[in-house]
Formats: C-alpha cells, sequence, structure tokens
C-alpha cells in the first residue's frame, strides 16, 4: 500500500531531514527500517545504497609482514622501517570501524582478504598492503550490529583473495556461516530481493564470494551478480566520465551494480607525496566534485545502485545517497497523477 502522495514540498522535507541526520553517525542506524513503505517493495538493486572502499582498512599492522598482494620490490623495501609507516599512509583508505560506518549508513562492504603466511593454521584477515585485524573479529562486530537493527540489510563483497587455497576458503567460509547463520539469503532471482523480502525470511547479509567454490553453498552468491567497474585514474574528470559510461552499460536486469566513486593512486603519485599519504593528496581535494556527481544521480532499473567511497565521513556521504532514494517516490507520484 502506498503512501499519500507527499508532492513536491513533502520531497524536499524528507530529504532535508535524512541530509541532516547525517551530521550524527549513528542517526542512519536503521534507515532502510524507516523507508517509506512503497520502497520497500522495490528490488534492492534499484535502490541507492552507500558502501565503503577498502571498507576494513581503518587499521592496519605496521608490525606484520607485508602482505602478499604486494609485488616483491614493494616487500623488499619494507625491510627498511619508516617504509611500513609510509606504507601505512597510503593503505588506509576508512576511519571508521565497521560498527561506525553502518550507525553512519553504510550497507555495502568492500572485503579483501588473505591468510598470513608463515602463520600456524587457517587464520584469515583482512589486507590493503598491510595486514588487519581478523576477519572473523570484523564478521562479529557487522553481526552485532544487525542483532540490534534487525530491519537493516548488509552486502559483503569478497572480491580478492591472497595466500588462499581451498582449505582456507572452507574456514572463511564456515566462519561467515557461523557469524550470520539463518541471517544469510540464499541466492534468489534478483529482482525478488526487496526489503519486505528479507523481512519477511528474517534474512538480513548478502554475501557475494569471488572464487569457484561458492557454487557448493546456497547463501554465496556468485562475483559477478556484484559488478564494480573501477576507473583506476588519479584524474576526477576522467573518474566521473567513466562512472557515467559503466551507468549506461549497466545490466537492466539480474544484477547489482557497484559504482566506485575512487580514485587511484599511481607509483608515481605516492612518489610525489609520500608522506601526505592518500586523504590529503587524493581525497579531500576532490571528494566535493565527487559529491556533487552522486548529487545528480537517480536509482532504478539504469540508474546508481551502489556507491562506494573512500574516508566515508569526511562530507555527508551516506546521507546524500540515501536521499536519493526519494527521487523514486516523486516518480512514483508522478506516474500515479498522470
Amino acid at each position: 500500500m502506498r503512501p499519500p502522495p507527499a508532492g513536491r514540498e513533502g520531497g524536499h522535507r524528507r530529504r532535508r531531514r535524512w541530509a541532516a541526520a547525517g551530521t550524527m553517525a549513528e542517526s542512519n542506524a536503521d534507515w532502510m527500517g524507516s523507508l517509506p513503505a512503497a520502497l520497500r517493495s522495490y528490488p534492492l538493486s534499484n535502490l541507492a545504497i552507500p558502501g565503503s572502499h577498502d571498507s576494513f582498512s581503518y587499521w592496519v599492522d605496521e608490525k606484520s609482514p607485508v602482505g602478499p598482494d604486494q609485488a616483491t620490490a614493494i616487500k623488499r623495501l619494507a625491510r627498511i622501517s619508516f617504509v611500513k609507516k609510509i606504507m601505512k599512509k597510503w593503505s588506509v583508505t576508512q576511519n571508521l570501524t565497521f560498527k561506525e560506518q553502518l550507525e553512519g549508513g553504510i550497507r555495502y562492504f568492500d572485503l579483501r582478504v588473505s591468510s598470513k603466511p608463515g602463520e600456524i593454521g587457517r587464520e584469515i584477515y583482512f589486507i590493503h598492503g598491510l595486514f588487519g585485524i581478523k576477519v572473523w573479529d570484523g564478521l562479529k562486530e557487522i553481526n552485532t550490529f544487525l542483532e540490534q537493527h534487525p530491519k537493516e540489510v548488509v552486502f559483503l563483497d569478497f572480491n580478492h583473495f591472497y595466500a588462499m587455497d581451498d582449505s582456507h576458503h572452507y574456514f572463511l567460509i564456515n566462519r561467515i556461516r557461523s557469524a550470520f547463520g539463518s541471517k544469510l539469503c540464499s541466492v534468489e532471482c534478483v529482482e525478488y530481493v526487496t526489503l519486505q523480502y528479507m523481512w519477511e525470511k528474517k534474512h538480513q547479509v548478502l554475501i557475494f564470494y569471488h572464487y569457484p567454490l561458492y557454487q557448493e553453498y546456497p547463501f554465496l552468491w556468485p562475483g559477478n551478480k556484484m559488478p564494480a567497474p573501477w576507473a583506476n585514474t588519479t584524474n576526477v574528470h576522467k573518474l566521473l566520465q567513466f562512472l557515467e559510461t559503466t551507468l549506461e552499460e549497466r545490466s537492466r536486469y539480474g544484477t547489482f551494480h557497484v559504482s566506485q566513486a575512487i580514485l587511484t593512486p599511481r607509483v608515481k603519485t605516492i612518489a610525489r607525496h609520500l608522506i601526505r599519504g592518500l586523504k590529503n593528496t587524493l581525497v579531500h581535494r576532490n571528494l566535493p566534485m565527487i559529491l556533487n556527481w552522486v548529487k545528480a544521480q537517480k536509482p532504478g532499473v539504469m540508474g546508481v545502485n551502489i556507491i562506494t567511497s573512500d574516508f566515508v565521513e569526511l562530507v555527508d556521504f551516506a546521507a546524500t545517497v540515501i536521499a536519493l532514494n526519494d527521487l523514486l517516490l516523486e516518480e512514483d507520484e508522478t506516474a500515479t497523477k498522470s
């Protein structure tokens, strides 16, 4: 049942409320559960959902070995003590913990994982140049939030694996199952997966697993259901053009879609700005332009779906993405009147 038409003024009122909410991180903690009734029957692939890039990188361990995701030359250089301090400045892409990101409204998490070569056992860690926290600790933190917010839904995208054979994958997949249990949503036609569907089934977690073993588990969605085209550029204008082009090429049905609104440093970028790090070199000065692009978007079949950013707290990123869902309501109202 649809709510009565709010009119344009009502739409603006909602948008202001959500934007104001972004000023306090925890105020977006229940945004999915608070969406208007009309949007609860929209496929999640048609909603605007905020996500974070290298979501776990808020803490990396300078004392651990350099990760297997790095080139041999970097591993050799890292024997010099200050090199790891520099690596940290370029490896960290978020300041907020999982809990803080969730409270701020982030619902998609970009996850890269690795075993720790030479360590006994099959423990798996998050990784981005340097090792982060244990994956198990991150999963427990996310599950604690979900227990407290039963109408919120998260997307966990395991898209890079390092130094892992099948036995490591089985270990990790069992950890995922242990952490979330019945909250895990089995693979289904993407268009069936709405908030209403998730609530009725009491599901809250969609796992995307970019490794062939996904075929053995009904709760692991194949990686190709979560395409995330990567611009791989330091130039914000090239990035925005890439985001536009890949949205135009987006599949109409059958997949989610990630717009990676991020800039990627080249080796020469790092060499020129060693001490400044990623945030001060690329992110701070370009975020306002990226946010303006976000504000101009519209969700829907051929529109944006998941949008990711570095340092999600630096601007009102999550609240801006969430507020785009108002446009779907306005579209509904227009269709009803015509």
